[in-house]
């Protein structure tokens, strides 16, 4: 499955190369890819379509992005969609500012610092959840560790942490010197993971490698022998070769991987999260805008596969469908 999925994948990322233009503040994401399927059975869809699309936001949600963007580009080729990746935090900002049509999350939008900046530039917007993720935790290869506990994690990532090795936390574990990498502070992964772990978002030791690029974050890993960090888990999939995966026990003495399944039923808790489109309700009066969102949300489950995010359940896509229907009616 995940060989069929890769290559998928390199199909999509050598398309998009001639068909979405990729922007960004701080990366590159990786490419997703797609069915002819998708691609056909799109609602909204059309070659009559014109004009431009910008979407900016997380570096988790771009991959899915730019595969919904590719497959309806087949359709509606005269239709010019560009992905950025300046984070969640940094997507927001844009968005705010009117400077995009959508922004990726991977987390709701701040009700305290983002949402009234948004109303200060009187932009108004439908929250809609097209994918799920789960955060990976990840180590070198030569650095094998299976299980850690949510207070090991909490020790180890905290603000003022000391840790130098594993086993600073536990004589069991191993005594190699780490590097540490992450996500950095713009970064919607940052913030779910300093809150579900440290207890407070934005809480985080500040003495590791930090990027909005996932990409660079798995390089670094993989490439440090005392390497160890976190980032979507989709990131994970796409260099599972080179990575050893850290199960995580929430408290109940099992050690839970992430995986499509566990991320899917809730049981890899508590890192597995919704990922978010917010279309502008404005932009959402354009035809072409309005043709794309709902193709993508018609369409998630496939693009999800080909992007190697977990997609939604069906439950998920039915409440998705009334989201975008409550973003159309009161556009």
């Amino acid at each position: 499955m995940r060989n069929d999925r890769f290559l998928l994948a390199l199909a999509v990322s050598g398309a998009l190369a001639f068909g979405v233009a990729a922007c960004g503040d701080d990366e590159e994401p990786s490419g997703g890819g797609g069915t002819q399927e998708a691609a056909s059975s799109g609602g909204g869809g059309g070659g009559e379509l014109s004009g431009n699309i910008a979407i900016d936001g997380s570096s988790t949600v771009a991959p899915f992005a730019e595969a919904a963007a590719e497959l309806f580009q087949e359709e509606s080729s005269g239709v010019q969609i560009t992905v950025g990746t300046s984070g969640t935090g940094g997507g927001f900002e844009k968005f705010c500012a009117g400077e995009t049509d959508i922004s990726d999350a991977s987390r709701p939008i701040d009700p305290e610092e983002e949402v009234p900046v948004c109303e200060q530039g009187a932009v108004t917007y439908t929250e809609v959840v097209v994918a799920n993720d789960g955060i990976a935790v990840a180590t070198n290869k030569d650095l094998t560790v299976d299980c850690l506990t949510l207070d090991q994690l909490k020790e180890l990532w905290n603000k003022g942490s000391k840790v130098k090795s594993l086993a600073d936390i536990d004589p069991s574990l191993p005594a190699t010197e780490l590097s540490l990498y992450g996500p950095g502070t713009d970064s919607g992964t940052f913030d779910f993971f300093t809150d579900q772990i440290n207890g407070e978002e934005g809480v985080s030791r500040e003495d590791y490698e930090a990027s909005e690029d996932d990409n660079q974050l798995v390089t670094g890993v993989s490439g440090d022998e005392g390497g160890l960090g976190y980032f979507g888990f989709s990131y994970y999939e796409a260099a599972a070769d080179q990575l050893n995966l850290v199960g995580v026990d929430s408290g109940d003495g099992n050690c839970v991987k992430p995986s499509l399944e566990t991320i899917q039923d809730g049981s890899y808790t508590p890192l597995s999260r919704p990922l978010f489109m917010y279309p502008k309700a404005e932009a959402m009066q354009r035809p072409e805008v309005k043709a794309f969102m709902e193709f993508t949300v018609e369409n998630a489950a496939s693009i999800a596969e080909a992007a190697k995010i977990v997609p939604l359940t069906d439950e998920q896509v039915t409440e998705a469908q009334g989201e975008l229907e409550t973003a159309e009616s009161g556009a």
